[in-house]
């Protein structure tokens, strides 16, 4: 079993409704880790979700807070909400830079996953600008300069490069189509576990004494439907993955 922090996957939406002379608002709130979550917990695992709010306020900013968890999920959560806590934005306050924390964590022996969406490693526009943080370090892979998203409204399937690794074990024949992904390239000492349309999609590597993944696509909805989130291989997949970061080799192999 390993405790878990998931920070990120969640949204707010503001609508204007225009109706002839008259309009009005109205606003939603969505999150996007359900599916997610539920795989960890199948395999034992225990997981605390911060969402995009809360993470802005509490996410950890110390080696004592962060070593409350085994592993780090990032996942739609652009790198000004942890960089720009509101004490610093709103009231000019120092205070600790998080993704500093947060690499030196990693360096010392923590697991960090990143998984892909519109505010993951670069992210529409640029706009969640991890190229430009101490987590480029970290990461097991190169980002772009600028959007890096890359739209598959047909559908693109995945394919296993690797199936003995623990976090593939087990995972066998065709991936269900994903509709997008980031384009990432693998850093030269990491290892492509599947690529998608000849684009690594599910990549592993060291930093320091930790281990760390990223995954081009998303958790859910929309770049992973539900004939994705459905698949037998999605629960087994992020299990894995969650006992893989954290260290837990039951499995007898790294």
């Amino acid at each position: 079993m390993a405790r878990i922090l998931v920070a990120g996957e969640s949204w707010q939406v503001f609508s204007t409704h225009t109706k002839g002379f008259d309009s009005f608002f109205t606003a939603d709130y969505g999150e996007g880790v359900a599916d997610f979550r539920a795989a960890l917990e199948s395999a034992g695992h225990v997981v605390e979700f911060q969402p995009n709010h809360v993470a802005a306020a509490k996410f950890p900013d110390t080696d004592t807070a962060l070593n409350e968890f085994d592993a780090v999920v990032l996942s739609d959560i652009g790198s000004n909400t942890l960089l720009i806590p509101s004490a610093t934005f709103m009231r000019a306050e120092p205070r600790p830079n998080r993704l500093v924390a947060l690499r030196n964590w990693v360096a010392n022996g923590g697991g960090l996953a990143m998984i892909g969406g519109y505010l993951s490693f670069q992210g529409i526009e640029g706009k969640a600008n991890y190229r430009a943080t101490p987590l480029a370090e970290v990461l097991p892979v190169e980002l772009e300069l600028g959007d890096d998203r890359q739209e598959a409204p047909q559908g693109a399937v995945a394919h296993l490069t690797e199936t003995g690794h623990p976090v593939t074990a087990g995972i066998s024949g065709e991936w269900p189509t994903l509709l997008g992904f980031q384009r990432l390239v693998a850093k030269q000492d990491s290892q492509v576990l599947a690529t998608i349309d000849g684009w690594p999609l599910l990549v592993i590597g060291r930093f320091g004494k930790g281990r760390v993944l990223a995954f081009a696509s998303d958790m859910g909805p929309h770049w992973a439907p539900p004939g994705f989130t459905e698949w037998p291989g999605y629960t087994r997949l992020w299990g894995q993955a969650a006992t893989w970061l954290a260290g837990d080799f039951k499995m007898g192999q790294e």
